[in-house]
């Protein structure tokens, strides 16, 4: 039987091939015909064609392929599967395979440097090891290997066919990658059908190409086009009228014109007036039902084969599609080799449908109960292939519950494989399924609590949901209990409810079996009623820890996360900085690691942030290198990294460096809100954000991001730094709102004071009560701030005692408001507080001014000019200015 000309499907597709033509002349810089394009070159892009099932998409991406071979182009190509779009990274791993695993193992781990343990499952190029990555982790690798790729192999088409059907991990992977194509001499040409694209590929859906906005459409074929693709097939004695009603019976779809005139030719019909009453019959013989029945005619057994091959889906070994339809080796070849002489299947190696209309026409002919069968068989044949629990999940998906524990096994391993893979929202459906199955009372519990971990973090609401049925389940391993018990406690403070989170496992503490599962617990329970904004007996909490940490030597993990929590109770009660440090270095020693997921991350971030407060900058900046550089590793690139950004931003506030800051509280905002607003990470970013932006003098902008984001009452249940509320009080002083910040504040005080947290370096509750109440009653501002110096000279660090000192000045007057001033600035020199000594140079150099001491005052206001320029600091500039502005004036005069 002769093979379709797909070439025949290209007409009318002119200004198409034209369009690729060009595309392809700038990005390699030759014309179709051998020289050289005129044009600058090298620029690559998106191009885009779009249309219904039929229209030539198929054969156009295969003549563009050519084009580009033609042209010494790197073709990366693949295709989206019907039944294929819960295998994650399906797509991925058809563009980047091939052209990586070709180069053996050491050539893989060259290619994908740093990034092997993150991306190289996915592409089924290693195995799975340690933790997952976070799904933006394995975007970021994904793009860096494809750059790489692009890089070194330039120019390159990726090619993309029916990314209607793209699992949809690879499709928002693409649609992100795609507007850096022009810049890395890289040609994307995506087919699909537009009405199809599933509702989550918006940004896809929306991409700028080089066509602009719009995706380039495929309109049917023209009476003319038809009758061309009649006459090249039956002879040119074809005629008028037949050709007309060939039109008619396949409105011009190019894929059903030539099944239909390939029809025609095997019946040997006339192709005049005598053979049009057959020609719809024929047409429906090519579609649908039709189709159906022609394949029926080719004998049982090739039905059985295509139903597997419809069941299995794209690129099918052929040794597996027969075992799925129980054939033997040269029973299956016969009916492989009918089915292609039907212009059904394609290939020799693999199987593939001739069209994917042909292969969703046999899928939907399959009886429900049969198909259900053949999907059950196909998982255990994938299986026994060696192909891996992933390869069999996504035909578990398609079958009915039965109590199978094979089943719910298999599911389980294809959610910890594709979790590691990058992709917990395939991950989720397997669980799911695996819990319809259902597994045995015994195990019900696990997949719970592994259904829980495949969204810990992004959505810890639904995580602490899955976690509390687990523990309705039989009590069964005490040790995933634990680990249940745990994980829910994390959730519930990642979903503001602190307090629900210590009472689960102050629970847990009463069934303690060991003492040292007693001590895991109690490490915990400190930890989270320490971020509880109403922990009712906060002294007490405090006492019974300094009484277990001073005793404990820090041994095993567990002993060195309660050390750290001390040394962090300390910092938050304004013990000496050196009980503080102390603390702190113990519970460093032997190893305090950000990246343990068992552990969460809260308590190394809380010891680095005592060096913060502590004015060891270099070891704070230090550890949140080395932690960051754990999350990276990890692939731990959502909340996590989210957090870590915004409190490293916080620490450069400290700093001064308030451009570095701004840019990290952004970037951790930007990740906080994955999460959704009112989630303490949201609280956290919003608050670094507004006290930067209050730092640099653009009180308008704060201003704005609060109201964007419901930075006002009622505040989160959880403790937060810095402190929300207190912030917002910062907010409202900055905005020359006095009387309302002076009770916003005074109420941060009463909660505060309740608690025993009264460190003026963790927050200037005080210090900004005394600039807000000095409006109006200035001696209780005095003595507010004042109190704050105490605060802060028993704590001990330089930054802190340096800020309430300046802000002591602010509010006295005469001599001692100099005196102040001056104390300030020599505490503030010796300190890493850039800021902060800007701002009290500033004030002093004012003060200077006031009294008449010009000189004096133009060094302090020249210098402090300088600072809060290096800092970044407009608003505090602005202020230096102005006040050089007379002693400037009066200099030019005296001149």
């Amino acid at each position: 039987m002769p093979q379709r000309d797909t070439r025949r499907a290209l007409l009318e597709r002119e200004s198409h091939l034209l369009a690729a033509e060009e595309a392809l002349g700038e990005l390699t810089g030759r014309r179709a015909d051998g020289g050289e394009y005129e044009g600058a070159g090298r620029r690559g892009g998106l191009l885009a064609f779009a249309g219904p099932a039929g229209l030539g998409k198929t054969a156009l991406l295969g003549e563009i392929r050519q084009l580009a071979a033609d042209r010494g182009c790197t073709v990366l190509s693949a295709r989206g599967g019907e039944h294929e779009q819960h295998v994650a990274f399906h797509v991925a791993r058809q563009l980047l395979q091939p052209p990586l695993a070709a180069s053996g193992e050491d050539g893989i781990r060259s290619a994908l440097g740093g990034w092997y343990g993150v991306v190289g499952p996915a592409l089924g190029l290693c195995a799975p090891e340690g933790e997952p990555p976070a799904p933006q982790a394995m975007r970021d690798g994904l793009d860096w290997v494809l750059t790489h790729l692009a890089v070194r192999r330039a120019p390159v088409l990726l090619l993309l066919d029916d990314a209607h059907w793209a699992d949809p991990q690879s499709l928002n992977w693409l649609a992100a990658f795609a507007p850096r194509a022009d810049d890395l001499g890289m040609l994307i040409v995506i087919g699909y059908r537009p009405d199809e694209l599933p509702p989550d590929a918006e940004a896809f859906r929306n991409l700028p190409g080089r066509a602009g906005h719009r995706p380039i459409r495929l309109p049917p074929l023209t009476e003319d086009g038809v009758a061309r693709i009649v006459r090249d097939t039956v002879g040119e004695h074809a005629d008028d009228a037949f050709c007309r009603e060939c039109f008619e019976v396949t409105s011009g779809n190019p894929f059903e014109a030539v099944e239909l005139t390939a029809k025609v030719a095997e019946r040997k019909v006339a192709p005049d007036a005598s053979g049009i009453p057959l020609l719809r019959d024929l047409a429906a013989a090519v579609k649908g039902p039709g189709l159906v029945r022609r394949l029926e005619r080719l004998g049982p057994s090739t039905v059985r084969l295509a139903w597997a091959a419809a069941v299995l889906g794209t690129r099918i070994p052929p040794e597996l599609a027969a075992d799925v339809a129980g054939l033997g080796h040269e029973e299956a070849a016969d009916c492989a080799e009918r089915l292609r002489q039907a212009r059904i299947l394609t290939g020799t190696t693999t199987l593939d449908f001739a069209h994917p209309l042909i292969a969703a026409a046999v899928y939907r002919a399959i009886p429900d109960a049969v198909r259900v069968g053949l999907h059950t068989q196909a998982a255990w044949s994938t299986v026994d292939a060696g192909l891996g629990p992933g390869a069999a999940a996504r035909h578990l998906l398609e079958t009915r519950p039965a109590g199978d524990p094979w089943v719910v096994t298999q599911l389980r391993a294809a959610a910890r494989e594709t979790v590691r893979a990058g992709a917990p929202d395939t991950a989720r459906s397997y669980l799911r399924r695996a819990l319809r199955e259902p597994p045995d009372e015994a195990d019900r519990a696990a997949v719970l609590y592994e259904l829980a971990n495949t969204s810990q973090l992004l959505e810890p609401s639904v995580t602490a949901g899955h976690l509390k049925a687990a523990l309705e389940e039989p009590a069964g391993d005490q040790a995933l209990r634990d680990n249940v018990v745990f994980r829910l406690s994390q959730s519930l403070a990642h979903s503001d409810q602190p307090s629900e989170a210590a009472e689960v496992i102050a629970r847990a503490a009463r069934g303690a079996t060991s003492a040292r599962a007693r001590l895991r617990i109690q490490a915990e329970q400190f930890m989270w009623e320490a971020f509880r904004a109403d922990e009712p007996d906060s002294q007490g909490r405090s006492r019974r820890l300094t009484l277990l940490a001073d005793r404990l030597t820090g041994r095993d993990l567990t002993e060195r996360f309660i050390i750290g929590l001390r040394a962090w109770d300390a910092t938050l009660r304004g013990e000496p900085v050196a009980t503080v440090q102390r603390h702190a270095a113990r519970a460093l020693e032997g190893g305090l690691p950000w990246a343990d997921e068992g552990r969460g991350f809260e308590v190394p971030v809380l010891v680095a942030m005592t060096y913060s407060y502590t004015d060891r900058a270099d070891v704070c900046e230090e550890l949140f290198a080395s932690g960051i550089a754990d999350f990276e590793r990890f692939g731990w690139r959502g909340l996590h990294l989210g957090f870590a950004m915004l409190l490293l931003g916080h620490v450069r506030y400290r700093q001064g460096r308030l451009p570095e800051a701004e840019q990290l509280a952004r970037d951790g905002l930007r990740l906080a809100e994955r999460m959704g607003h009112g989630t303490p990470g949201h609280w956290y970013a919003v608050s670094v954000l507004v006290q930067v932006l209050l730092a640099r003098g653009d009180t308008g902008q704060a201003t704005e991001v609060a109201g964007d984001h419901g930075f006002r009452a009622p505040f989160p249940a959880a403790v937060t730094f810095p402190d929300a509320q207190s912030v917002h009080g910062e907010l409202l002083l900055a905005r020359g709102l006095h009387a309302e910040a002076a009770d916003e504040l005074a109420a941060v005080g009463r909660r505060l004071e309740a608690r025993g947290i009264r460190n003026p370096a963790w927050c200037a509750w005080q210090a900004n009560l005394a600039l807000a109440e000095h409006v109006s009653a200035p001696e209780r501002a005095l003595t507010t701030a004042l109190q704050a110096v105490d605060r802060a000279r028993e704590f001990g660090a330089r930054s802190a005692v340096g800020h309430t000192l300046r802000v002591a000045g602010e509010v006295a007057a005469g001599q001692e408001r100099l005196r102040l001033l001056e104390e300030a600035v020599t505490y503030l020199d010796a300190s890493p507080a850039a800021y902060e000594l800007a701002h009290a140079l500033v004030a002093h150099g004012a003060a200077l001014r006031a009294a008449g001491r010009t000189e004096e005052a133009a060094e302090r206001l020249e210098r402090g000019l300088a600072t809060a320029r290096t800092c970044a600091a407009d608003g505090l500039a602005r202020r230096a200015r102005d006040e050089l502005a007379p002693i400037s004036a009066a200099r030019g005069a005296g001149a």
